[in-house]
């Protein structure tokens, strides 16, 4: 079972890998188009506000509430469950539609509740309005692709979802380079990349729903059986799952209070943030919570825990080495990935310093999503609800105390520390539950990873070139100079993991670890 995990972790790894690299292009277009001027900071406003919807109702809160009722009545029958798909597909739609509706609306107003800085900033506020009004139906056609990529992803074909957002970035890097040109105001392009990549991805996934036989007829449902269970944990899911988004918007309505480029500063840095994080964190969560729920309800509640502890073994293994980099190499990384056209060394300077702070987040980012869906696969979303309150006071009250005094860089802080507290929690509710039970071997497993991380610290200060030299290189340059360090980075690290007796097939079944 284990064996069967992980490779589609790393097909789900692959494909979000695509992804992402397809991501770093687009915002190196972003960055070489707008740099981190005033039209950079407006559009990351739009875009960054359908977006956390697409959290709030899609890839989060709904797809965890979804997923193991779909699970649930997959062993119904077929039947039922072509009946539950088609009751919450129509619901979904029409509930959307009227949120969609009533966003263009009054996008003036949501503008100047989620960046109540551009109020003294006409300029800003009015194209803020105007590029809302384009970006905000991308909440509908991505939580109807949700809806999708839930039903795929219960079936087992994780390839599908895990591609699907590669279509968004296309869209969003044609619009740059060929719409832009033609526009009086050129951010306008990337708002149409964004509402043509939703979409696209909708109409993508659709001949593979028809594949497996469970593209949906909608129908209103609301009183429907499945939907209401679907909504009662759906709600709390809202909140509990968003929390770091939550934080991270919070950060951006803080942000625009600061001086022009806090805003961009904090968006590329949560990009290479979201990389990692990608590729590592929310890859397990999408293969564990269809194998937790499984578990759960056929009451299998031992490898219910063993599938958790081999999730966080990975966490550790890569997620561990990844923060490290992030942080030692975040300059470097952001001189080389952005650091063309309107966007200053000085911009990648600042993006560094919150870089390196949310960098000390990774690593609980990830436990997050890993020890999140322990919860909802059992159909318990008011504990992390309740948890992910705590958490978003913490960073409510850091956020205003480090602001003042470390700017942009004290609100990334905030959110990493917060995310500390929220995984740290949620760790030990689980423990205490005995939903979670350690599988012997950990001590062990801390102490090689504590000698190859530190050998890896030690590599990395000692062969990295200072900031000067990287600003002073062509792209091409500072593209192998990086990929060189990277590639020998994890060779190192790799090598002393070896040398210490980590073996590959102890983390595909952790639990005959010793």
């Amino acid at each position: 079972m284990k064996e069967k995990l992980l490779k589609s972790t790393l097909v789900v790894s692959l494909m979000t890998f695509l992804s992402r690299i397809l991501g770093f292009v687009r915002d190196i277009v972003i960055a070489r188009l707008l740099g981190a001027g005033m039209g950079a900071d407006v559009f990351f406003v739009a875009f960054k506000i359908p977006n956390f919807l697409r959290r709030l109702f899609a890839e989060g809160a709904f797809s965890q509430a979804f997923i193991p009722v779909l699970a649930e009545y997959r062993e119904r029958g077929d039947k039922d469950l072509k009946q539950l798909i088609a009751a919450t597909s129509g619901t979904l739609t029409g509930v959307l539609f009227f949120i969609t509706l009533i966003g263009v609306i009054a996008a003036p107003i949501i503008i100047l509740i989620f960046a109540p800085g551009f109020i003294d900033q006409p300029e800003k506020l009015q194209l803020a309005r105007e590029l809302l009004r384009i970006t905000f139906p991308y909440i509908l056609f991505v939580s109807l692709t949700a809806l999708a990529s839930s039903i795929l992803n219960s079936f087992g074909k994780f390839a599908v979802p895990a591609f699907t957002p590669v279509f968004l970035n296309i869209s969003m890097i044609s619009c740059a380079l060929w719409l832009a040109p033609h526009l009086d105001e050129p951010v306008k392009a990337l708002a149409w990349g964004v509402f043509i990549g939703g979409v696209v991805q909708l109409l993508f996934q659709m001949p593979f729903l028809m594949k497996i036989g469970s593209l949906p007829k909608p129908h209103w449902g609301w009183k429907d059986e499945g939907v209401q269970k679907i909504l009662r944990l759906m709600i709390p899911a809202m909140f509990g799952v968003s929390v770091s988004q939550i934080n991270l918007l919070l950060d951006t309505l803080l942000a625009s209070f600061l001086i022009t480029g806090s805003i961009s500063w904090l968006y590329y840095s949560d990009r290479l943030v979201e990389f990692p994080l990608g590729i590592l964190g929310i890859a397990l969560a999408t293969v564990i919570l269809p194998n937790l729920s499984k578990k759960h309800a056929t009451a299998s509640m031992q490898e219910f825990s063993h599938t958790i502890d081999w999730a966080l073994r990975w966490v550790f293994l890569i997620g561990t080495p990844a923060a490290i980099g992030l942080i030692i190499l975040a300059e470097p990384l952001l001189l080389t990935l952005f650091q063309y056209g309107e966007f200053t060394p000085n911009d990648a300077h600042q993006a560094s310093l919150s870089l390196m702070a949310y960098g000390l987040g990774l690593l609980p980012f990830i436990f997050i999503k890993v020890l999140a869906p322990g919860f909802y696969a059992r159909q318990d979303t008011k504990t992390p609800v309740k948890i992910g309150i705590i958490a978003m006071i913490s960073n409510m009250g850091l956020n205003i105390v480090l602001m003042i005094y470390l700017a942009h860089v004290g609100l990334a802080l905030a959110t990493a520390l917060s995310a500390m507290l929220n995984a740290g929690l949620l760790y030990y509710t689980l423990r205490k539950k005995a939903v979670y039970q350690p599988i012997a071997g950990w001590g062990l497993f801390f102490i090689r990873m504590l000698l190859a991380n530190i050998v890896l610290i030690a590599f990395l200060l000692w062969v990295t070139p200072i900031n000067g030299d990287w600003i002073s290189w062509s792209g091409w340059h500072r593209f192998g100079i990086l990929m060189g360090l990277i590639t020998t980075s994890a060779i190192v690290y790799f090598a002393v993991l070896t040398l210490c007796g980590v073996r590959l097939k102890t983390l595909v079944t952790p639990q005959s670890q010793e």
